[in-house]
């Protein structure tokens, strides 16, 4: 575990208790662990998070925003929910923020087309949402994520680039992520945006909650349809569900074939670092993170915040959505200690386990 992550979450442990006692049990929702005030004195923040099957969320996300929360507002309460991809859950969790009167709310959906009745609610009575990850349907007041359609470009062009020179014609089984979730639409767009020239796509399936089960039992079935030869790559919208697939290959007795992924889960880049996986998609998650905590801290205070959002996206609701859209990085075996250990994601330590000490004296890291 990295320095300033353990930091983190030493400070948020603390944050956590001194909220849960002084709120007294009041919950943003059906699954709040973490505590809040937001009944209406004082002044309070709501972070809705989608899901805990990726362990980014509750490892990065959710520490890292409530971090910087209580570095710009010492006397902010933070109420947290995350709604295990259920949707019905999360406009629960959503209405109950606005019952005990938050003053802002984050909000990553698990279902972005189902959200606008529930923004223009909280713009009824006064609350601004700051859409975090995944684009938020209707009147949000900003949006921080990563340029989507540039992360699933840079997968088409990591998976091409690991093919080389068998790259033309390549046969390809492309799993994407949750049909719910609209940054897997663009992942899937910008790698076909690449691919689609290239290699033949002989297999393609969107995967249910971004499930590695449903990833693993997907992949077995095309395997049984094309034959254990009858594909050169998989291309997988994230590292959960890499290693689903993975581990289908391998119980098939398929041969080494590239196998790309994102997210940089820990998890991911140790398989990297073996040989299983060939690539993941770094998008950092502190500085999406502490944008956000950034911008709607400013919402609470009334101050401007187009010095965070100088980009803008339209969705399928609103047109001109203030945004800030930051710049994925692909993280190969070579660059693992340029981008997430020289960014104090990850310590080398963190990742060259007993078990992967071999595999990183090879690459001279840690």
């Amino acid at each position: 575990m990295g320095a300033r992550l353990r930091g983190v979450l030493v400070g948020i442990a603390a944050t956590a208790l001194t909220v849960t006692l002084a709120g007294c049990g009041e919950a943003g929702g059906g699954n709040d662990d973490g505590g809040g005030g937001g009944d209406g004195e004082g002044r309070s923040i709501g972070l809705l998070l989608p899901e805990n099957s990726t362990t980014r969320y509750e490892a990065f996300d959710r520490p890292f925003i409530e971090g910087k929360i209580k570095e710009l507002c010492e006397d902010c309460d933070i109420s947290y929910s995350n709604a295990t991809e259920d949707t019905a859950l999360q406009k629960q969790q959503f209405d109950a923020l606005l019952t005990q009167g938050v003053d802002v709310i984050i909000l990553d959906p698990v279902d972005a087309a189902v959200t606008e009745s529930w923004v223009a609610d909280a713009a009824d009575q006064g609350v601004p949402v700051v859409a975090y990850d995944r684009l938020a349907e209707g009147a949000i007041d900003a949006y921080v994520s990563y340029d989507n359609f540039r992360v699933g470009q840079l997968q088409g062009e990591a998976l091409l680039e690991t093919l080389g020179d068998d790259a033309d014609g390549a046969r390809v089984i492309m799993i994407n992520g949750s049909p719910t979730d609209p940054n897997a639409a663009m992942f899937k767009a910008g790698a076909h945006d690449v691919l689609d020239d290239v290699v033949e796509i002989v297999y393609e399936q969107d995967i249910d909650g971004w499930d590695p089960a449903e990833a693993n039992s997907t992949v077995t079935t095309a395997i049984q349809a094309l034959g254990t030869g009858g594909f050169d790559a998989v291309y997988s919208a994230n590292d959960g569900m890499a290693a689903g697939i993975i581990t289908a290959l391998q119980n098939a007795g398929v041969g080494e074939v590239p196998v790309g992924g994102q997210d940089a889960e820990l998890a991911g880049l140790q398989r990297i670092i073996a040989g299983e996986q060939a690539f993941t998609i770094y998008k950092a998650l502190i500085p999406q993170a502490e944008t956000t905590a950034e911008i709607a801290v400013r919402l609470l205070d009334g101050e401007d915040f187009d010095d965070l959002t100088p980009d803008s996206v339209d969705s399928p609701t609103d047109d001109g959505v203030p945004s800030a859209l930051l710049e994925p990085v692909t993280v190969t075996a070579e660059n693992i200690a340029d981008t997430v250990v020289a960014d104090g994601f990850y310590e080398a330590t963190d990742i060259c386990t007993a078990e992967y000490a071999e595999d990183c004296a090879e690459l001279d890291l840690g």
